[in-house]
């Protein structure tokens, strides 16, 4: 019979869990669709306003490119913006007509395209008393990404606001700071803005460290 303590440690050890990053494990709990499971009966996903919500009704769509200039067909993306009149509202609730969190995810099929539909936020006063130009957060969770990339998404309908927005300005480059914009398109009468990340290279989006 053995002595306590007399297992080699070795054999104590668990194994190590398997590692992808943000790889398939991430869309199994938060992209069940994307996965091909079922989804459940309250799901927190891209629809982040009905038709009813105060505001612009605008879909934003896009694709996260690697830095090959290959498109990433597992990447999962995090939203989050204030409402209308540029306010951030903390609570929750898929009853309300406009919840400003959401999450999309880019695709296996297609264009490997993401895409939420939300109202066009409003300008957000800092607490310093100046004031950002209407923007989307975004948080990129994909492949080969150990900590999730934190950016911004600007409309290029709103050059005056983003020329005097302090983060934007913060960006000395002007090529970077395009890096953030989105441009605006009109299809079926509705309006949507495309806005595609890129992770490294040529044209790499501005990515935050906050």
């Amino acid at each position: 019979m053995k002595q306590p303590n007399s297992t080699p440690t070795a054999e104590l050890m668990l194994r190590e869990t398997a590692s992808q990053t943000a790889g398939p494990y991430v869309h199994i709990g938060l992209a069940l669709h994307v996965a091909g499971l079922p989804e459940r009966d309250e799901e927190l996903w891209n629809r982040m306003a009905r038709p009813e919500a105060e505001g612009e009704l605008i879909e934003v769509i896009g694709t996260v490119i690697d830095g090959n200039g290959d498109l990433v067909r597992d990447a999962l993306l995090e939203a989050w913006q204030a409402d209308s009149r540029g306010v951030y509202r903390p609570e929750f609730d898929l009853e309300q007509p406009f919840n400003g969190f959401g999450r999309t995810a880019t695709t296996a099929e297609g264009g490997s395209e993401w895409s939420l539909t939300t109202i066009k936020p409003g300008a957000v006063t800092r607490g310093d008393g100046k004031v950002m130009a209407p923007h989307i957060n975004l948080a990129i969770f994909a492949r080969g990404i150990n900590i999730q990339l934190q950016t911004r998404l600007y409309f290029e309908d709103e050059a005056e606001a983003n020329a005097a927005c302090p983060v934007l300005s913060a960006i000395e480059s002007p090529a970077r700071r395009q890096t953030l914009i989105a441009t605006r398109e009109e299809v079926d009468g509705k309006v949507r803005y495309r806005f595609d990340i890129r992770l490294q290279g040529e044209g790499e989006t501005v990515f935050f460290d906050f």
